[in-house]
């Protein structure tokens, strides 16, 4: 997964046909937990989507904030920098599988 910063907003993710953001913080378990899981599905549609690990309170902080994201963890697929569909808390691998399959 690539680490998200604010920049890469405007650089990154309005370019690209689909991206998926994990908005998360360090103090977080429930975003730990579901790092690895996302770090899996990155390389598993790896030729489908670009995945991004954004920590709200260091550099995704203002990007975060200006999406309404009011908890974590938040996973958000964007089309062009579109919000697409989101998911917020770590429900599992299974349902995770789930809501990459519908939106990538």
């Amino acid at each position: 997964m690539i680490i998200f910063k604010d920049e890469d907003w405007d650089n990154k993710i309005k370019n690209e046909d689909i991206s998926v953001i994990q908005y998360s913080a360090i103090w977080c378990s429930p975003c730990q937990s579901l790092k690895p899981i996302m770090a899996a599905f990155s390389e598993k549609y790896k030729d489908k989507a670009n995945f991004y690990y954004a920590d709200v309170e260091e550099g995704a902080l203002n990007h975060g904030a200006s999406i309404g994201i009011r908890g974590v963890p938040s996973t958000i697929v964007f089309h062009k920098g579109k919000e697409v569909d989101r998911l917020v808390g770590n429900p599992g691998e299974a349902k995770v599988k789930e809501f990459l399959d519908k939106n990538i």
